[in-house]
């Protein structure tokens, strides 16, 4: 059997981080990207060798993400995982400036949607294309005040996954949206019931069962489906 292949983009910290480290550890190769190629992320990859290699992508630049199409050309993958997501506070939408807003939705929605197109024809038939989503962009659960923003950023994210789904649908590649419950990240702050390595391993193990899976699932940690 070959040696499964990953790209995590988004992997400088938080769930990408351990996302990224948990594949090693289940003997995937996987490539994992960040903006600056330092910190935790380098010091894993020295622990992983060859298991681990980093490249340097800012996800909210096309140009970068042509260059690292450019640098991967050849190789192919199993999985192509986006995990990306800011957060610009808890006002309320007529609070919110324009230009918060903008870099909101570029970053958290828009940006993940062209670096899949970008690195789409890396993946291999039946491989995985995922998206880090979350509960919070579901409309249905959306039944509590705040953080209006980052909730519609989301749900745009799921909507455009939708539509990539609708459009790539004969591909033959799995595609997810992940949810992988509130944790205590830099996004979801340090009092959130779990930690990225409870949830994480969780999160593998539905990728890993799910590989080869036809259509697109809107999935939570623990494998179940989160409502639209």
């Amino acid at each position: 059997m070959s040696e499964r292949q990953a790209l995590i983009i988004g992997a400088s910290r938080g769930l990408g981080l351990v996302l990224a480290d948990e594949l090693a550890r289940r003997d995937w190769r996987v490539i994992a990207t960040t903006r600056q190629s330092d910190g935790e992320l380098q010091a894993n990859a020295q622990v992983w060798n060859e298991r681990l290699e980093i490249e340097t992508l800012e996800l909210t630049s096309s140009e970068q993400l042509a260059a690292l199409r450019e640098r991967l050309a050849g190789r192919q993958l199993d999985l192509l995982f986006v995990n990306a997501a800011i957060d610009r506070g808890n006002l309320p939408i007529d609070e919110v400036p324009t230009d918060m807003f903008t870099e909101v939705m570029v970053t958290n929605a828009l940006s993940p949607l062209r670096a899949l197109e970008a690195l789409r024809d890396l993946v291999a038939p039946g491989g995985t294309v995922a998206v880090m989503s979350s509960e919070q962009g579901s409309i249905s659960r959306n039944t509590e005040d705040g953080f209006e923003l980052y909730k519609a950023s989301k749900a745009a994210l799921n909507q455009l996954m939708r539509s990539y789904a609708t459009r790539h649908g004969g591909d033959g590649q799995t595609k997810l949206l992940i949810d992988p419950g509130h944790n205590q990240t830099r996004l979801g702050g340090p009092d959130a019931p779990l930690t990225p390595q409870e949830s994480i391993p969780a999160v593998v193990d539905v990728l890993e069962a799910q590989a080869g899976a036809p259509g697109l699932q809107f999935l939570d940690r623990d494998g179940e489906v989160v409502p639209w």
